[in-house]
């Protein structure tokens, strides 16, 4: 199953809070997109992996996304190593996106951090012939994603580009709450955290919306590249 884009998180709703509307963006444009979520979020304070699960599933409707999977990594405990770096290997291989996005390069939570520079490492290892995987007894062949793009999270990060996503910050903001039990709900008897602050839910459009204004736009969505953005003119430019 070929993807145009194939979006990874350490988390189910890293990709919503990070990248939804760029996402929806790419959907609506007829781009197929595929997730993969690293782990189940486990050790998540509220909620548990199973409403996660379904809050995932919610979430993966309303971004309109080809498929979603979940590698079943251990939350907070999951390593850069060779046999996590196959299993994603085996993902991308079996997607052969042009684009992977994936976590931020840096952030508050330690697996964000981890994730990003396990996937990216993955991508490179993904186009070497030598290197053999196999998904139901098939043999995969060699696939490297043709540019591999952070979305930004808790951190305010300066991103290398940003996407106009202004008539899709509604979308985003669907999928975001989707995942009833991580965010802001005055009626909830859970522990509090710092994601499931009102504020932290109006962050999420505040924060796109200066992201907007610096390119004359509503709303926009940051991300940091690997090596450089290639434009075939100066008009490409917005």
């Amino acid at each position: 199953m070929k993807v145009d884009i194939l979006a990874f998180g350490a988390h189910p709703d890293d990709i919503e809070l990070g990248a939804g509307a760029t996402i929806a963006k790419e959907v609506a444009n007829g781009k197929k997109v595929a997730i993969i979520d690293l782990t189940k979020g486990e050790l998540g304070t509220r909620g548990t992996e199973h409403t996660r699960k379904a809050e995932a599933e919610d979430a993966k409707n309303i971004l309109g996304v080809t498929a979603r999977e979940n590698l079943g990594f251990a939350d907070g405990f999951f390593t850069n190593d060779k046999q996590h770096q196959l299993e994603i290997i085996k993902m991308i291989r079996k997607y052969q996106p042009e684009i992977v996005l994936c976590n931020a390069i840096d952030d508050r939570h330690i697996d964000h951090g981890k994730a990003s520079k396990l996937v990216s490492d993955a991508c490179f290892l993904s186009g070497l012939i030598k290197i053999e995987t196999e998904i139901n007894g098939q043999t995969q062949e060699k696939w490297r994603p043709k540019q591999v793009y952070h979305y930004i999270q808790w951190k305010n990060i300066e991103p290398d580009f940003v996407v106009d996503v202004s008539d899709f910050i509604d979308i985003k903001m669907k999928s975001v709450l989707a995942y009833k039990t991580q965010f802001y709900d005055p009626n909830s008897e859970e522990p509090e955290t710092p994601i499931s602050s009102k504020n932290f839910t109006d962050s999420i459009i505040y924060r796109a919306r200066d992201l907007g204004r610096l390119i004359n736009a509503d709303y926009a969505e940051g991300f940091t590249v690997e090596r450089f953005v290639a434009v075939n003119s100066l008009f490409d430019l917005k």
